[in-house]
């Protein structure tokens, strides 16, 4: 069993945000699958298909540790089967990187989750969400929607 989780924060305030970036790839491939993500457990929306669980922590952002926690317990996976899909300003947007293990590079969520489970072996998928010019205002920019032409 491999969970996928991505990070974002809930509430239609941050719908469609660049620090939702990890829920629009779960609703991305929950689309492709035919797959509905809306079972409530472990503070998440999941839903899962073929060995895999993908899921929406509820959590905001900063707390995605609580949730990841509950669902390593629950479904009895290890670290090492857990997939952390989630922006990065550092990244151009539209780059994808993919790594295992590793620090936050300071991003909360992650950092949250490492902090719960006191590891760091998990597989992170980092979305590139920086524009042409970095941001002076790094939060204001992570929680404005994508522009139409990005």
């Amino acid at each position: 069993m491999k969970l996928v989780i991505g990070l974002g924060n809930p509430g239609d305030k941050y719908l469609n945000t660049r620090h939702n970036a990890g829920f629009l790839v779960i609703d991305e491939a929950a689309s492709r699958l035919n797959l509905r993500v809306s079972r409530k457990e472990c503070f998440s929306f999941l839903g899962e298909k073929k060995e895999v669980i993908y899921t929406k922590p509820q959590t905001f952002m900063n707390k995605s540790g609580d949730a990841v926690k509950c669902m390593l317990g629950k479904f009895k996976c290890t670290v090492q089967d857990l997939i952390v899909v989630y922006d990065d300003l550092d990244l151009p947007l539209g780059k994808l990187r993919i790594r295992h293990g590793g620090s936050s590079g300071g991003h909360k969520g992650v950092q949250s989750i490492i902090d719960c489970l006191a590891d760091t072996g998990f597989t992170r998928v980092r979305l590139g969400i920086s524009g042409e010019e970095k941001p002076k205002a790094v939060v204001d920019y992570v929680l404005s929607q994508f522009k139409k032409e990005e």
